[in-house]
């Protein structure tokens, strides 16, 4: 056959081959573009709602009520969706259709979480007429029940539930003996009795703390005033003391005026009184030392075979078992040694397993049930997350959203994203701390050579923030705490040490004033802070 004819031939067999594998990969290619771009858009909108849920939370003082809370949960829904919409308008889907690509948004706080999902409807308004509000049965699309981090343990004449925390606190309910119980306290090792030192450091008493502040009352004449300022313009500073998440402020300088606290909606004056100066982190300390002792006294023989199903005693939830092996569940190590707040911790490694297991079981039951609510013809499931994005989830205030569903040519996308919220009053971790010192700047508590700066305070990292008040006509913006961020530690964050313990770092690495004031203001800080169960200070 001539040279000519194979040539035909091979054209004829292999340009049609080349024509569909080019048109195959520019569809891979094409998919793939849209799957990262799909990814950038769920990602975006998602930080969007966490930045609407943090401008929410900073700036009110009602936040931490549960009510308020759920109000700036749905807003933050809203700006995510409104994102989403915004971004995916251009390739032709609107919100309502978004919506149904959108099996749940997942809002995980200080010991529990709020799951953003479709569900049906058990409590209704009394009016059952056509009119009412929702009936029996209504499919709705919005916030379920708050689910606590808990778990049940029952071994002998024990049966409690445990809540955890996305910090060291904990909170003890049920019989131990025949004892009913319910206790609330943060647990650590090497705090002392009076709470005046931990880990060898003394904590500061007696503290004055001050901030500025800028709010609206309304004056004798009826109408709005806005106080906070001296005589030149600037913004004053008020001593304040905190109790369960709010500020109370009073001016020092005037031995008449009243103690007032900042609402929403603005000043609001109270003929209580509260202490001018701070203890807190003593209490803190002292309550620490007390909860600790009583756990390893009633608690301390609890294994991670104890825990069992919700409603079953003799279920053992083996998920903990198989995966982080059978020990005493309130240890400080394997051998040891160590601290029982450390990160490597037992106590710390269960904790985060059992945040993580109610986390993925309720959440995998919410995305399976979506297939009962949507029209989109796709199988929910709940992806697998990576190890490191469980860390980022376990450790902090998080978002976690999914999309699912969604064509994206050479298949169906099945994307989630995660952003974490590092500054907000619902938990004080242990980086959220920073150092101010008197050329003006705060630092990060770790930052190299920040012994050879002069030290004037250590603050939680909130009260760096811009806050808002507002009178309804009229907006003013202030700064608790008047310093700026170090570039190099706050924002590069290239001039700090890395650690896996800051406690040890704190109590061995920087010298005796740096871990007074960081550890005070931890203490401080986690003991005034606002929560459902308040701590035991009574035994």
């Amino acid at each position: 056959m001539k040279i000519q004819n194979l040539a035909v031939i091979f054209i004829i067999i292999v340009l049609p081959i080349s024509m569909v594998v080019t048109v195959y990969v520019q569809n891979q290619i094409e998919t793939l573009e849209l799957q990262v771009s799909y990814d950038f858009k769920l990602k975006q909108a998602t930080a969007d709602a966490l930045k609407a849920f943090q401008l929410n939370t900073v700036n009110s003082s009602t936040s931490d009520l549960a009510n308020s809370k759920i109000r700036d949960i749905e807003a933050s829904v809203n700006s995510f969706f409104n994102s989403m919409a915004n971004q995916f308008n251009m390739v032709g889907y609107n919100q309502d259709i978004l919506q149904e690509y959108v099996p749940a948004v997942v809002y995980t706080l200080y010991d529990g979480y709020y799951i953003y999902t479709p569900f049906e409807n058990t409590i209704y308004d009394k009016d059952t007429s056509d009119t009412a509000i929702y009936q029996p049965g209504d499919k709705l699309y919005s916030l379920k029940p708050y689910i606590h981090y808990s778990c049940r343990y029952v071994k002998g004449n024990i049966d409690v539930t445990i809540t955890y925390t996305l910090d060291n606190c904990i909170t003890v309910e049920g019989i131990i003996g025949d004892e009913a119980v319910y206790k609330t306290g943060y647990l650590l090792d090497d705090a002392g009795a009076d709470g005046s030192s931990y880990r060898g450091v003394p904590i500061k008493s007696n503290e004055t703390l001050k901030e500025r502040v800028i709010a609206y009352k309304t004056n004798d004449e009826g109408l709005s005033e806005n106080v906070g300022f001296d005589a030149a313009g600037n913004p004053k500073y008020y001593i304040y003391d905190k109790e369960n998440g709010v500020k109370y402020y009073k001016d020092e300088s005037d031995s008449d005026s009243k103690w007032f606290s900042i609402l929403t909606d603005g000043l609001k004056e109270t003929d209580a009184t509260y202490d001018e100066v701070n203890n807190s982190a003593i209490e803190y300390y002292k309550n620490a030392y007390e909860f600790t002792e009583w756990v390893y006294e009633k608690l301390g023989n609890l294994r991670t075979s104890d825990a069992v199903e919700e409603d079953a005693e003799t279920s053992t939830l083996k998920y903990l078992t198989d995966v982080y092996g059978d020990d005493l569940i309130f240890k400080n190590s394997a051998d040891g040694t160590g601290n029982i707040e450390d990160p490597n911790s037992l106590f710390n490694q269960h904790r985060l397993a059992v945040i993580r297991y109610t986390i993925e079981k309720n959440l995998s039951i919410a995305i399976a049930n979506y297939n009962d609510y949507t029209n989109v013809q796709t199988n929910f499931q709940m992806p697998e997350l990576k190890e490191y994005e469980w860390e980022q989830i376990i450790n902090n205030v998080s978002i976690i959203s999914f999309m699912q569903g969604l064509s994206i040519g050479g298949k169906v996308y099945n994307g989630y994203a995660i952003v974490t919220n590092t500054k907000t009053e619902e938990v004080v971790n242990t980086d959220s701390i920073y150092i101010t010192t008197n050329d003006g700047y705060y630092h990060r508590a770790t930052e190299k050579n920040l012994e050879d700066l002069t030290i004037t305070g250590a603050f939680f990292n909130i009260d760096f923030e811009r806050k808002s008040i507002t009178d309804g006509t009229n907006t003013s913006y202030f700064y608790p705490q008047e310093a700026l961020a170090s570039y190099s530690s706050i924002v590069t964050q290239s001039d700090v040490n890395w650690t896996d313990n800051i406690y040890e770092y704190m109590a061995e690495e920087v010298d005796e004033e740096i871990a007074t004031m960081y550890f005070t203001a931890l203490g401080r800080e986690r003991f005034s802070m606002f929560r459902s169960n308040p701590l035991t200070t009574d035994w």
